[in-house]
């Protein structure tokens, strides 16, 4: 088997987060119907550039008709980069009157072939729509959907000092990361990105079939508010195309924009440490990730001093040689090397000490570039399956991870559990309150691997179905929402979920993702995308 390259995944060099990690000036009006620009263009400034549209004979093609996981190649008859609201208004419209299957994309993460499938005539490339601004009519920044995470949190920390806890992969892309619900090291301090969404801007075709602009804000009398609730954690390809989040935090107030969202650290502590698959035996395995469940479910209440804290425990395919402990902590919170190391050292309690890799204290804008939590190389293939617990891992999950981590018939040294620590000031919102149900969460991971060649999909697919399946074969086969697990994660998409051969629960997907909050998405799908004109495998269905 080939292997790929873990130039950026694996640390030693690591991987995380946000793709693994893997869519104006206003008077601030709620429920306001015509939208308007986020913020006019300086006097004398360039006009925005032309649609830029690119066939099959084009050179660029080749590139364009792909995203980021290297499984998925789609066959579009054009690829249409936008740069203005107006310019999707006209391609959405375009391909309503013509009859032609339209897939959205802004960062190109997405897990599955929702914008790749043989049937999508036109790919709606947002990547180019890349403006983040303050819009003092809103007291919000404006942030267009093609911004990747890493110049997000760039420009609104140089230009105002302040920040989004989104997700730790770079070149991940607003656009469907926010409305999915993304998450990060922050969010245990600072919740995920969603709880800080005021507003979106967005196209969506009626049931008269034409294509229009429109705005949501979280005000109360906002008659647009279920639209922006769905786009808190409903997921992207759903109801429309989002041109623009406004983003302020609940509670801010005054008019001064570095009020407006929370401020990150000045400086964090990153640690790296791994145990040496040689030392593992299978009764120090289990130790080992009973005792960091238990350190989770102990230390990720909203009012925890651990909130500060965010760690992702790498447990590698034994062929990669270790088992690796990324860590980051603010380095302003009191105590904060007492309480990183305390935190390793109960990790390691009864295992060994592990391997110190790195310990160092750095500027938290550079550390968002830290290879610990940043995504997956661009040039390979993926398959993940996400996980959210409530409490630590069972006897039964851990055997079953230890079994397949350590099968001598499958050799992947870039096939990994992932899992993050969660919980903290995510668990202060309700349920309801958002999208995203899942608030009572200590853990979120990922079962996955990464590959190279074609060749390869076969062992690779079935080593992360397989090792899957056997974590959760008490539930079906998928985590279905009870005591120790809460479902799955919608921005890592499975579609596995949907097909009785992997899942066996009873458990449809989407209660799997949205819980009880489904039938509501249904009716903010069937108000607002009425003829179904947006839709993939796992979109919402209308009621």
């Amino acid at each position: 088997m080939t292997t790929l390259n873990r130039r950026k995944f694996l640390s030693g060099s690591a991987a995380a987060g946000g793709a693994l990690a893997l869519g104006a000036a206003g008077a601030g009006v709620a429920g306001a119907g015509a939208a308007q620009a986020a913020g006019p263009r300086p006097a004398g400034g360039p006009p925005a550039a032309p649609p830029v549209l690119v066939g099959p004979a084009d050179r660029r093609y080749a590139d364009l008709r792909r995203g980021t996981n290297q499984r998925w190649v789609g066959n579009p008859d054009q690829i249409r980069l936008v740069t203005t609201t107006q310019d999707v208004v006209a391609a959405v419209q375009d391909a309503v009157d013509s009859g032609r299957r339209l897939a959205v994309r802004s960062g190109g993460h997405c897990y599955e072939d929702f914008t790749t499938t043989q049937d999508i005539a036109i790919i709606l490339d947002l990547s180019q729509m890349t403006e983040v601004s303050y819009d003092p009519g809103r007291r919000a920044f404006a942030v267009q959907p093609g911004v990747p995470l890493g110049r997000v949190y760039e420009r609104l920390y140089k230009g105002w000092g302040v920040y989004l806890p989104a997700g730790n992969c770079p070149t991940v892309a607003a656009g469907g990361h926010i409305q999915g619900g993304g998450y990060g090291s922050m969010s245990r301090r600072d919740g995920l990105a969603v709880d800080h969404l005021y507003g979106i801007e967005i196209v969506v075709v009626g049931a008269d079939r034409k294509a229009r602009v429109v705005t949501a804000t979280r005000e109360a009398d906002d008659p647009n508010r279920e639209l922006w609730w769905a786009h808190t954690g409903g997921g992207g390809g759903n109801f429309g195309v989002v041109t623009r989040y406004w983003l302020r935090s609940p509670g801010a107030t005054g008019t001064d924009p570095a009020a407006q969202l929370p401020t990150p650290p000045r400086e964090v502590w990153l640690s790296e440490v791994a145990w040496p698959w040689q030392d593992l035996t299978e009764a120090r395995f289990t130790r080992l990730m009973l005792n960091h469940g238990d350190w989770h479910a102990r230390n990720s209440a909203p009012d925890s001093p651990y909130t500060a804290l965010f760690s992702q425990l790498k447990t590698f395919h034994k062929s990669a040689g270790a088992v690796v402990l990324d860590s980051l902590i603010d380095a302003d919170a009191p105590g904060a090397e007492r309480l990183l190391q305390r935190y390793i050292d109960e990790v390691s309690v009864g295992v060994g000490k592990p391997q110190v890799r790195q310990y160092r204290r750095i500027a938290w804008l550079h550390a968002v570039q830290w290879p610990g939590f940043t995504g997956p190389d661009p040039t390979v293939r993926f398959k993940g399956k996400s996980v959210y617990a409530k409490r630590n891992y069972t006897d039964a999950q851990i055997a079953a991870a230890y079994r397949h981590l350590t099968r001598d018939d499958f050799g992947n040294p870039s096939t990994l559990l992932m899992i993050a620590s969660y919980g903290g000031a995510v668990n202060k919102v309700a349920a309801h309150d958002t999208a995203v149900p899942q608030r009572d969460s200590v853990l979120k991971y990922q079962v996955v691997s990464l590959w190279n060649d074609e060749a390869d999909d076969a062992a690779n697919l079935g080593w992360v179905r397989e090792c899957y399946r056997d974590m959760f074969a008490a539930t079906g086969g998928v985590p279905v929402p009870n005591d120790t697990n809460d479902g799955c994660f919608v921005n890592y998409a499975d579609v596995d979920l949907g097909d009785p051969a992997w899942n066996t629960s009873g458990v449809p997907w989407h209660e799997l993702y949205y819980k009880a909050g489904y039938p509501r998405l249904q009716k903010v799908k069937a108000a607002w995308d009425p003829t179904g004109f947006f839709r993939h495998a796992q979109s919402i269905r209308p009621l």
